[in-house]
């Protein structure tokens, strides 16, 4: 095993004997499986790559209540939502029945499978979600119209994966014991366990963006300025970066100059949720001169540094599911962490679905080793120091003379991810003892040759594609997609399932017209008590 320089924090040490004891209670049996769920985004276009100005069908339920079929940022942009699985090919088969579903009621309009949008027409050709006159429905499409007044519609045509992982309840208590940590609530422990999860992941989400980015490339229509230094021009309308992973995760997509300000480097839950409580309460002088409410139309939820806390972009979240009368950070606040969210995965378009049972495990993987290794706090310069390693990697991560700041050193960008790789195994060994199977180091070794072969990662894949045919980007995604169209639509859905999902689009109406007929009070003043709420800390649970 690889083993870090002396006098550098030594990760390896530590995990291997966390490992070793863990691997002993799951030969026991008393260790359950991690449990995710997948949240994947994907526009509805129409067969010339444009974005569909069709509303969200019907069939496919309300995109307020339906709890596994919904809409993001645009009334275009589809989301799917599965439960959560303890096996990943159960999400995956999931996913793909929601597809097969869909498919079922899209016409003949197409699911996107890249991150980057097909055709666009200006900020406008983005159409912005409707949600129905309910209160809950009406602040979900104004703070969507606050997002297009502080950012623009563009940004928000982009679309990913969400991944989101957790321990089982019962391992807690175990963890607790085996690191001598038995004077801690559960509660606090567990949350604590989590940042430390967190903390680590910030420090190598890199890792990620090199091995997972498949957005290299865009359609000119993306910009509405001058074409950056770092594009080049590909055939008449695409622009492409030779070395880029991730054009979706770098200044060019979700990135908010006005939140980096926050400095949010996940060191505890308190900081956390004092931070961004602060955020969604501090008014900030160019929103405040955007205006709120002109006229009687609301153009944003107020003025502050953040409308609500969904609004803070980073490549992970903790979590918490929150009760009807909670934000989000109250919810932690209050039961602390339950899982963590994360959210800097492109779409694979190579793959139907996005993402696939290999990448899976390898997220799997990566998380708990996150969670075991050592993971002391992030101080401001690392904190910066981490922001440029992410960057670097998604502007030129396949370049061959990258280097990334370690540790106050540099070091290339193979090697680094090769002595990361010889952690993994310790922890896919772990996770194959639980599972007795060998599906985590078999995920290991086929990304493996990843970390010296560029040239197949999916950025490089589709950059490959792209010069060797001279296609547009559009018009090579457009032929993906109406293969996988053609696929799915042409697949078998199991009758119970498609029941299922015709009930719950028909439910999902129901509900929403049953929420709209119970409000009793305007949108002001439904708007001033949730704020009200949301200002109000919750203590935290002594468990």
């Amino acid at each position: 095993m690889n083993r870090l320089q002396p006098g550098v924090f030594n990760l390896s040490e530590q995990l291997v004997k966390a490992v070793e004891r863990l691997k002993g209670l799951a030969r026991e049996g008393r260790l359950g499986r991690l449990r995710r769920g997948v949240e994947k985004e994907g526009l509805r276009l129409d067969r010339q790559g444009a974005i569909a100005q069709t509303p969200h069908p019907r069939a496919l339920g309300s995109k307020l209540t339906h709890p596994h079929i919904t809409t993001d940022y645009s009334e275009s942009l589809l989301e799917y939502i599965t439960p959560v699985y303890c096996r990943p090919e159960d999400a995956t088969a999931f996913l793909a029945d929601l597809h097969r579903f869909s498919y079922r009621h899209l016409d003949d309009e197409l699911i996107w499978p890249a991150s980057m949008p097909g055709r666009l027409n200006g900020n406008d050709s983005v159409p912005i979600a409707d949600y129905g006159r309910s209160n809950v429905g009406t602040m979900k499409s104004v703070y969507r119209k606050g997002l297009d007044v502080r950012y623009g519609r563009i940004m928000q045509s982009i679309a990913g994966v969400h991944y989101n992982v957790s321990l089982p309840e019962e391992v807690w208590p175990l963890l607790r014991e085996l690191e001598g940590a038995q004077d801690k609530p559960l509660n606090g422990y567990r949350s604590g366990r989590y940042f430390d999860m967190i903390r680590n992941f910030r420090r190598n989400s890199w890792l990620l963006l090199y091995l997972f980015g498949a957005s290299p490339a865009l359609d000119r229509s993306f910009l509405t300025g001058a074409v950056p230094d770092k594009l080049k021009t590909h055939a008449r309308d695409t622009l492409v970066s030779p070395y880029a992973t991730s054009l979706r995760m770098s200044d060019l997509g979700y990135q908010n100059k006005v939140q980096a300000q926050l400095k949010i480097c996940f060191n505890s839950l308190s900081n956390y949720v004092g931070t961004l409580r602060h955020a969604i309460s501090t008014p900030w002088p160019a929103y405040q001169r955007l205006g709120v409410n002109k006229g009687g139309e609301w153009r944003q939820l107020n003025a502050n540094i953040l409308q609500i806390e969904n609004e803070y972009y980073s490549d992970i979240r903790p979590k918490r599911v929150a009760r009807h009368d909670e934000t989000p950070t109250q919810a932690l606040e209050a039961r602390g962490v339950e899982y963590i969210e994360v959210r800097c995965l492109d779409l694979n378009p190579f793959l139907a679905l996005g993402i696939d049972e290999t990448q899976m495990r390898f997220l799997d993987t990566f998380v708990m080793w996150c969670l075991l290794a050592g993971s002391p706090w992030i101080p401001d310069e690392e904190c910066d120091r981490l922001d440029d390693n992410r960057q670097a990697v998604v502007e030129r991560g396949r370049d061959p003379s990258l280097t990334l700041a370690i540790d106050a050193r540099e070091e290339q960008l193979a090697r680094r991810a090769e002595t990361i790789f010889d952690e993994l195994r310790e922890v896919a060994g772990l996770l194959d003892t639980i599972e007795a199977s060998q599906a985590h180091a078999s995920a290991l070794d086929s990304l493996a040759p990843l970390l010296r072969q560029p040239e197949r990662t999916p950025s490089a894949r589709l950059l490959e594609v792209l010069e060797e045919s001279g296609d547009e980007f559009v018009d090579y995604m457009l032929e993906m997609a109406g293969e996988q169209a053609t696929r799915f639509r042409r697949e078998p859905l199991d009758p119970a399932r498609e029941a299922l999902f015709s009930q719950l689009s028909e439910t999902s109406h129901q509900q929403q017209g049953d929420i709209e007929a119970g409000d009793r009070e305007s949108f002001a003043a439904f708007l001033e008590a949730y704020f009200a709420r949301a200002r109000e800390p919750r203590p935290a649970s002594a468990v």
